[in-house]
């Protein structure tokens, strides 16, 4: 359990910062979003099902559809995870599996390939998802 909480801790500072991602939270302390993560993933990899005894089935999808998920913000959150399994140095034959979920499972949490509105993404498109700059 120490891993994963080393893993969520180090992804929540990412996304503590983040313009996107941050006001997904409903919480104004992403605590107890932490703690959700961490039992989630402790059940998902064989550890305690407390997860599933707190919240019942995970259903990821369903919990996530009332947010706006669209490539941007899984990108964003990839890139807060990345950095986060990059801190905690996990041994590659631990890391890659986990990386591999890790991705699958945010691919399938988009829920809608809509504009969040105005503004730049992540990537430099506008709210359009048209390039801010030409290429010239």
């Amino acid at each position: 359990m120490d891993t994963f909480r080393r893993l969520v801790d180090a992804f929540y500072r990412g996304v503590a910062e983040d313009e996107v991602l941050k006001p997904m939270y409903p919480e104004e302390d992403l605590g107890p979003a932490a703690e959700r993560l961490t039992l989630f993933l402790a059940q998902y990899w064989g550890g305690p099902t407390t997860y599933s005894e707190n919240r019942g089935h995970p259903r990821l999808r369903m919990r996530h559809n009332p947010f706006h998920v669209d490539p941007d913000a899984r990108d964003r959150w990839l890139r807060h995870m990345r950095a986060a399994v990059d801190e905690i140095a996990l041994p590659p034959a631990l890391e890659a599996p986990l990386w591999d979920y890790l991705e699958r499972a945010a691919h399938a949490m988009v829920n809608t390939f809509e504009p969040r509105g105005i503004g730049p993404t992540s990537d430099g498109r506008t709210g359009t998802g048209l390039p801010i700059r030409s290429a010239d």
